[in-house]
């Protein structure tokens, strides 16, 4: 398995951006669709946005879209999410999460706070 460390997460202004990082080890990290995912509190896990292990074809939840943009450097085994335009219902823990050759996430990171305060 992959084994996935997030980063990048803080607190920030409502319309500010924030950049998460994935890095990932172990496992051949071009050979994972990779996705991003997050729960906030009292709430269950959702879908962000999700990209094919060639990086071709990526997928972004509705709530997101236009201001998420989800991307990857194969070169440097690293996932990202840039976010734009915050706002406070995207305050939540982040996680991502690798599928090896399929769209079943059995690999997760351990997750990084964002907070967006109004």
């Amino acid at each position: 398995q992959v084994q996935l460390v997030e980063s990048g997460g803080g607190l920030v202004q409502a319309g500010g951006s924030l950049r998460l990082s994935c890095a990932a080890s172990g496992r051949t990290f071009s050979s994972y669709n990779m996705g991003w995912f997050r729960q906030a509190p009292g709430k269950e896990r959702d879908f962000v946005a999700s990209i094919t292990f060639n990086g071709r074809y990526t997928s972004h939840a509705d709530s997101v879209k236009g201001r998420f943009t989800i991307s990857r450097d194969n070169t440097e085994n690293t996932l990202y999410l840039q976010m734009n335009s915050l706002e406070p219902e995207d305050t939540a823990v982040y996680y991502c999460a690798a599928a090896y050759r399929n769209w079943d996430y059995n690999s997760w990171g351990q997750g990084t706070q964002v907070t967006v305060s109004a």
